[in-house]
This record gives structure tokens, sequence and C-alpha cells, in this order.
């Protein structure tokens, strides 16, 4: 059993730094970069706040040598919510190549005020932010292409150590 955690442990750690790094560059780039996000962008974090922590939690039953099957299990739960942050990325990266639509209410929304004069300078302050533009690429990625690429390697390798037999 500890042979076959030991083997585990590595590709969970590393899964769970990249993911971790991931998500807070993305805030990173918000709150200090003034990169505002979409819709898209803010659900394509989901998986990062749902996985992570299951994530956690299997390198924790790891590191302690307990529940093996069930850390074995929330492996490969964590692969399939990055799994899925997989797909929400990729859809992203397609709206913002054009391939295909976005949701029709892709763009920034306001919050509501009780006071029409609130309303009005509300609304002359907020910044509309547009799914089907990318707001940076890198290497031809935008921020919803690198999410893929990370998203992809996590969930391979979090699949690949979850249902890897001993």
């Amino acid at each position: 059993m500890a042979d076959s955690s030991s083997r585990r442990l590595p590709l969970a750690v590393l899964s769970f730094g990249l993911g971790l790094a991931a998500i807070l560059g993305a805030w990173g780039f918000q709150i200090f970069g003034g990169y505002a996000p979409c819709k898209l962008c803010l659900e394509q974090r989901i998986p990062y706040y749902l996985g992570l922590p299951v994530l956690l939690v299997a390198i924790l039953l790891l590191l302690a040598r307990k529940s093996e099957g069930f850390a074995r299990a929330l492996l490969v739960l964590a692969g399939l919510i990055f799994l899925a942050g997989l797909g929400l990325a990729l859809y992203h990266a397609g709206v913002e190549w054009k391939f295909w639509l976005g949701p029709a209410d892709c763009g920034g929304g306001l919050a509501t005020t009780g006071n029409a004069g609130d309303l009005l300078a509300q609304i002359g302050k907020t910044k509309v932010v547009n799914c089907g533009e990318a707001a940076l690429r890198v290497l031809g990625l935008s921020f919803a292409g690198w999410n893929a690429v990370v998203s992809a390697i996590i969930a391979a390798a979090l699949l690949r150590a979850g249902l890897r037999r001993a």
C-alpha cells in the first residue's frame, strides 16, 4: 500500500501546485493586471474551487497512508472535475475564435440599486466584458486557451494517478 501511495502522491501534489498556481494567476491578472473576467471566465474558476479541496483531501489521505481506495476515488473525482473544466475552457476558447456563439448574456452586469442617481453613476463606471473577445493572447492562446492546457494536464495526471493499479 505504501508503495502504491508513494507513486500516486507526486502526481497529486504536482497537480495541486499547478492548479493552485493557475487560479492564483487568474486572480492576479484580475486584481493586479486589471483584466476583468467575463461570465465564462468566472465559470471556468469553479472547477478549481471544487477540485482543489477534493485533491487536497486525497493528498492528505495519501500522506497519512490511510484509506487508499478512498484517496484513489477522490483523485478520480478531482480528475473528472478538471475534465469538466477543460470542457468549459474549450467552449470559451471556441467562442473567442468565433467557432460558435457564446451565451446571450455574456457581458458585464450591474448590481442593483434603489437610487436612480446611483444607477446612472454606476452605469458610467461599469466596464462590459465580452466573452467573445480575448483580453490577452500569449503564444497564440488566450486565458481560456491556457486554462484548457492546464486543465487537460491536471485531469490527465489525476485520472492516471487515481486509476493506476497498485
